[in-house]
């Protein structure tokens, strides 16, 4: 017994484990989707839709599914969807881009970001990104050895200041990570920004990583602009899309990245051992969604701006100071008027003491401002989102 125990301690004490990421526990989304399902709140807080997708692409995922496309499929994706991609890109962007060499669908736009960190990014590497930022940036960052430089969004139009940019920029720096439009203060760079971040990763030898999951949602007129538009930055650029955004199916994960033939060549090394390949059925209906209908994307903006509008129509008797939402699916809040506390508390408050849920924006901070604003998410049915504002203007 004694010698039994002296093994199970020599065991214990070898099996120790260090985490990569000791300060990390599950996001705020995992959190506040749990909250909002233990207190049966409207949940507006992680970005999924509450609504079904477009009969057709249904249709056609349990059509390929019943006729035999459940197997392995290529490793950078079936050529039919990267052909439809490559279509697709040319209409919006006006880019001819090679469906053999220069696209990889992957399982979702996460691990398109992940990816692409990892090809870049050596140990000592610094990337640049832009607070508040998407959850999964630094991590990946981390885990590849390398550091992020966080920049803040200057308030209140959260613009990017190219001067501060400029002056951050390293010898160690390698990457810098953009999102537009953004998550979560849904704004949109305009031509100036990007060719201010074409001109800086140029002039320096840098990558872009540029993160443009919510492409088709820009509202009130203003352009659809991305890195694809700015040849010279497009040639060392990773650009992310996601399908799941775009049709609807936050859980099928899929979605691509685009870069030049010998990016792609890095990005698929690592690829194909993280998940090879991606869900096979669901690459064929989306194939004929993009072919069929190609409507459902162009007419994606007029869509969510119908959805933007009822929302802030709806609020607009609440305590509530709605910031211009110009794109995405997100509506930033100032809640200055209805509570004192940190938003964080806020968002666990407005949970489960009114059965609303949203996100705390200083959660996106790696250094949190004092500013008191949340995010709601309003891809949600009209019923969901009526509903939730009548219980937000009687806060």
């Amino acid at each position: 017994m004694i010698a039994f125990t002296l093994v199970l301690a020599t065991f214990s004490e070898h099996m120790a484990l260090q985490s990569k990421l000791a300060k990390l526990g599950s996001s705020i989304f995992s959190q506040m989707s749990q909250l909002a399902a233990e207190q049966q709140a409207i949940n507006l807080s992680q970005g999924f839709p509450d609504f079904a997708p477009d009969n057709y692409l249904l249709q056609r995922l349990a059509y390929h599914s019943q006729h035999g496309a459940n197997q392995y499929a290529p490793m950078p994706g079936i050529l039919p969807l990267r052909q439809q991609i490559s279509e697709l890109v040319k209409r919006c962007y006006r880019r001819s881009i090679n469906p053999d060499n220069e696209i990889t669908v992957t399982s979702g736009a996460t691990e398109a970001l992940f990816v692409a960190i990892q090809a870049l990014v050596q140990p000592g590497d610094e990337v640049i990104v832009f607070d508040p930022a998407y959850d999964s940036y630094t991590p990946a960052v981390q885990l590849a050895g390398g550091s992020t430089v966080h920049l803040n969004l200057q308030v209140p139009d959260f613009s990017v200041n190219w001067q501060q940019v400029a002056a951050a920029i390293t010898p160690r720096t390698k990457l810098i990570i953009v999102n537009s439009p953004h998550n979560p203060t849904a704004t949109v760079f305009s031509d100036a920004d990007w060719q201010a971040l074409q001109q800086l990763v140029c002039q320096h030898g840098l990558y872009c990583l540029s993160d443009e999951v919510y492409e088709h949602m820009v509202f009130d007129g203003a352009a659809q602009l991305s890195a694809h538009c700015y040849p010279a930055l497009a040639e060392r650029s990773f650009i992310v899309s996601s399908f799941g955004k775009t049709f609807h199916v936050t859980g099928w994960k899929l979605g691509y990245c685009v870069a030049p033939a010998l990016l792609s060549a890095e990005f698929r090394k690592i690829h194909q051992y993280v998940t090879f390949s991606s869900f096979t059925p669901a690459q064929y209906a989306i194939t004929d969604m993009l072919a069929m209908h190609p409507e459902q994307v162009s007419g994606l903006a007029a869509f969510y701006r119908q959805k933007r509008d009822q929302f802030v129509s709806a609020l607009g008797s609440s305590r509530l100071q709605l910031l211009p939402s110009a794109a995405t699916y997100f509506q930033l809040a100032d809640y200055s008027a209805v509570s004192e506390l940190a938003d964080v508390e806020f968002c666990r408050w407005l949970t489960i003491e009114h059965k609303v849920a949203a996100i705390p924006l200083s959660v996106f901070y790696r250094q949190p401002t004092d500013a008191r604003l949340i995010r709601f998410c309003f891809a949600k049915t009209p019923a969901t989102l009526n509903r939730a504002a009548e219980v937000l203007c009687q806060l």
